[in-house]
């Protein structure tokens, strides 16, 4: 089926699954705050979200604070984060279970192993989609942060957070401003298998879909432009010298990832 036909079927199920298939990144919200109710229950989804290990190692700060917000915004450097909307900041944390060890009389444990890190990286992760999905469920838009961590110390300086924690993705939310058309997908063809990983890829598999993105940049509203998806991977996974290159080393800074 082709991305016309997706979109066209994706009409035909119930809101939840509607809202899924048609996700848009949302980059301009309407000069509003999420009201009380809105916050209690998409904080409330977060809470509920699954957890491994029933560690519960996630925490999620809401960014109310203007200086914090702009110095969020200098190190994602894009001038739509911290402005219009609320801002969060969703964390791995491990600080929590070692405190209550701790009052236990225990030791750290295992909380500076790398498979505990993961956990409360899965953790976090799943919460992130889990508010998302809610609050466009609700009619809301949001646009989830990857660019939080092109600082990483300094995001953690700015948060003032404690050892064994890592913030680890973003989130923007509100009332959408913008009406962005659907960013097409890869074809399932090329990354969806029944038990076995097929590792011959050629670049004549991607030939179709680049065509359907060259399309997508070149008819959408907003940054028009001649591009395609096999174009984009050959320049953004180039080596290059950032902050985000430190990630590792902020880690085990934080007390994370030691063994």
């Amino acid at each position: 089926m082709d991305f016309l036909g997706e979109l066209k079927m994706a009409e035909n199920y119930n809101q939840t699954i509607k809202h899924q298939l048609t996700h848009r990144t949302i980059r301009a919200f309407k000069h509003h705050c999420l009201t009380p109710k809105q916050l209690q229950l998409l904080v409330k989804v977060v809470d509920q979200t699954a957890t491994s290990m029933f560690l519960q190692q996630r925490t999620v700060l809401h960014i109310t604070d203007l200086a914090k917000r702009r110095a969020i915004c200098q190190v994602s450097n894009q001038a739509y984060v911290g402005a219009n909307g609320d801002l969060f900041i969703f964390i791995v944390d491990l600080f929590r279970n070692q405190q209550i060890r701790q009052h236990l009389g225990k030791n750290d444990g295992r909380l500076h192993q790398t498979d505990i890190f993961i956990q409360g990286l899965e953790d976090a992760i799943l919460g992130v989609q889990n508010f998302v999905t809610a609050a466009e469920s609700l009619g809301l838009g949001a646009v989830i942060l990857g660019s939080i961590n092109n600082d990483p110390q300094r995001m953690i300086d700015i948060l003032n957070l404690p050892k064994l924690t890592f913030p680890v993705l973003g989130v923007q939310v509100g009332i959408p401003d913008q009406e962005p058309q659907l960013k097409p997908r890869l074809p399932l063809s090329s990354c969806f298998f029944e038990n076995n990983y097929p590792a011959n890829f050629k670049l004549a598999d991607f030939e179709a879909y680049d065509q359907i993105v060259r399309t997508y940049y070149d008819l959408r509203d907003s940054n028009r432009r001649i591009d395609s998806f096999t174009n984009q991977i050959g320049k953004k996974l180039d080596q290059k010298s950032t902050k985000r290159n430190e990630l590792l080393k902020v880690l085990h800074h934080q007390g994370l990832c030691l063994k």
